[in-house]
Formats: structure tokens, C-alpha cells, sequence
């Protein structure tokens, strides 16, 4: 179904109604057309491009179904692994993408008890000091968590399944990710300060993952040259300590974090050698590549678990290229230290 809309009466456009706009066979049928790249709304065509790159490796960070510069940057990493110089989805890599996976890229999925039992939090508090108390760093609501399931940003859950509350047994459509741990260990990781963006090498140097990153900050600048995997940990205890006087910390003295996906620094630490360095996940997937943090590699929830599979204690971690100019910008969880 189309409206029509009448402009300023000069002349008449049409545009489609979102809900059928957006089903199942829009999305999973979409194909490559010359208008890629002027897309601004969310279109079946960007969701399904993003879906696949994920499924390739070659992360766009959060699923948005909108474009952005994580998608381009996941485009070019796609490019290089094909032998092209390109920041740009052509037919050839289009084609190369859908040949990769024959699954549909969204699917019914019907919500289930356990998704709706929680625990949810009411409200995360934008001071990291205020933070302490809580038993857990949850999830605020049913539909964040089943955003992050599935990797999708909330508007395109809500875009997706317009009019829907997310409740027990609805069948909603979603994103039809690959959830799977990496195939091969990494044997060195290579984290660029300049275009932020990690790369994940297996030992004879073929590139095993792609995922867009945070990466320090102008105030706090990342590390140079070559460091080691420490140690990796699920669902890490955050404690801050009060040496570092992290911009909008008010608090003199030491506090703790509980673990949950809205820990300062997610479900994963991945620590390395130099004080207080790491990669880990983060509570706002919608900023990975777009705000700043304390030094640390920051990567989605998804993205580090993935990321974890594969990594082990020694895992080379190379950080190269000029650390990239963010500002003053300060995300709300971008204060962040290391795992207890």
C-alpha cells in the first residue's frame, strides 16, 4: 500500500506506509539498486545489507536500517577482503554478500516468558556514582532486551512491529542474526585509533572479523604500539577508582559496579597489559563509533562476545594510526575503568 502526499501543491509524491513498507517480504526480497546510497529513512535495502555483512563478520554495529558511517566503514572492510577499494556497495559486492547466506534476514520470532521475566531495572542513572547499590545493571525494558537479541537498534524493533507492546507469546519480525562464537582463534588484533575499528586475524594473517569501535578519546587517548590479553571475563564487576577523576565523577572515594548489559563497560572485559586498558562492551550500542571513552576499546555487547570467543590469554592486540579528535563529547557510560 502506497499514500499519496500532496506538497505545497506543486507536486505529487508518493512514499510508502511504513508497516507494509517494512514486512517480512519487503525486507527479505529487497534488492542492490543505484539509490543505495542516498537512503536517509530506514529501507528494507540497508536492513538487509546490514544484516548480511554481520553475517559475514564484517559488523555495522547496532542494525539500524539507516545509513550511517559504521555501515560504510563494515562496506569497506567488506570491499578490501574482495580486493576492492571502495567505501561503496556496488552490484559486484552486493552480489558477493547475497551469495554468502540464502537465509531470510528477518523472521518471525514469538516472545517468550523468559524474555519478559527480566530482571529489568526502572531507570539506569546517568551518574556513574549512582550506579552503586543497584543488585544488577539490567535491562530497562522487554523491548531494549529484545533489541539487543537480536541486535537492532529500539526504532527499528519498533518500526518493524508497529502498534506491537512486546508482550509474552506475540510473534514479532526480527533480525535474523548469526549468534555463533568465531570459527578460528584470533591470534592478533589490530585496533585502528584513526578510523575506529577493530580486526580480528587468524595466525597465517586472513581476516577472521570486522567491528566498528570506540576508541579513547583527544582528553584520554588509547594506547600505542603492541599490547597482550590479559584475561577475559563474562559479565564483569566495574569499579572505579577515584586516582583517575574521570570527567563528571564527583566522588573521592572507590566505588562498585554490579555486572548487567548496562554495566559501564557491558558483558565482556577483555583486559590487557597497561594499567586499566581493555575492550569491552558498552550499554549504548546506537555511540559505538560516534562518542569517546577513557583510553579503552569500546565495542556492542554482541560484537565483544563474538570477539571473546576467539581471543585467549597473549593475544597480540596492535594499536596503530593517530588517535582520532572526538571533543569534549562524553557519552553517558563513557567513564569507564576495568572489570572486578
Amino acid at each position: 500500500m502506497r499514500v499519496l502526499i500532496i506538497l505545497a501543491g506543486l507536486f505529487l509524491v508518493t512514499c510508502p506506509a511504513s508497516a507494509k513498507y517494512l514486512d517480512a517480504e519487503a525486507v527479505n526480497k529487497a534488492q542492490f539498486d543505484g539509490s543505495f546510497a542516498s537512503k536517509k529513512a530506514i529501507s528494507p535495502l540497508l536492513i538487509k545489507a546490514e544484516i548480511l555483512l554481520a553475517r559475514a563478520h564484517f559488523s555495522p554495529g547496532e542494525i539500524s536500517g539507516r545509513p550511517g558511517e559504521n555501515l560504510n566503514k563494515a562496506i569497506a572492510a567488506f570491499a578490501e577482503a574482495q580486493g576492492k577499494a571502495t567505501k561503496k556497495l556496488d552490484r559486484e559486492l552486493w552480489d558477493k554478500l547475497a551469495s554468502m547466506s540464502a537465509d531470510p534476514v528477518v523472521v518471525d520470532y514469538t516472545i517468550s516468558e523468559a524474555d519478559m521475566r527480566g530482571p529489568f531495572v526502572e531507570k539506569i542513572p546517568d551518574k556513574m556514582e549512582m550506579m552503586q547499590g543497584l543488585p544488577h545493571l539490567a535491562y530497562t525494558t522487554p523491548r531494549e532486551a529484545l533489541a539487543e537479541k537480536f541486535h537492532m537498534s529500539q526504532e527499528l524493533l519498533s518500526a518493524l512491529n508497529p502498534g506491537e507492546k512486546f508482550e509474552s507469546g506475540q510473534t514479532i519480525l526480527v533480525a535474523n542474526i548469526s549468534t555463533g562464537s568465531l570459527q578460528e582463534k584470533v591470534n592478533r588484533i589490530s585496533v585502528d585509533k584513526a578510523k575506529q575499528e577493530l580486526r580480528a586475524f587468524d595466525a597465517g594473517g586472513k581476516l577472521l572479523a570486522y567491528y566498528p569501535a570506540t576508541v579513547g578519546s583527544g582528553e584520554k587517548p588509547a594506547p600505542s604500539g603492541t599490547l597482550k590479553v590479559t584475561a577475559v571475563k563474562k559479565d564483569p564487576t566495574y569499579h572505579y577508582n577515584p586516582a583517575y577523576a574521570f570527567k563528571g565523577v564527583r566522588t573521592t572515594k572507590p566505588f562498585t559496579i554490579e555486572p548487567g548489559p548496562n554495566n559501564p563497560v557491558g558483558v565482556v572485559w577483555i583486559g590487557l597489559t597497561g594499567e586499566g586498558y581493555g575492550i569491552h562492551g558498552t550499554p549504548e550500542p546506537g555511540k559505538v563509533g560516534k562518542t569517546q571513552s577513557h583510553g579503552c576499546v569500546r565495542l556492542t555487547n554482541w560484537d565483544v562476545l563474538q570477539l571473546a570467543s576467539g581471543v585467549s590469554k597473549g593475544t597480540s592486540v596492535d594499536f596503530i594510526g593517530e588517535q582520532k579528535g572526538t571533543g569534549s563529547r562524553h557519552s553517558r557510560h563513557s567513564r569507564h575503568r576495568r572489570h572486578g
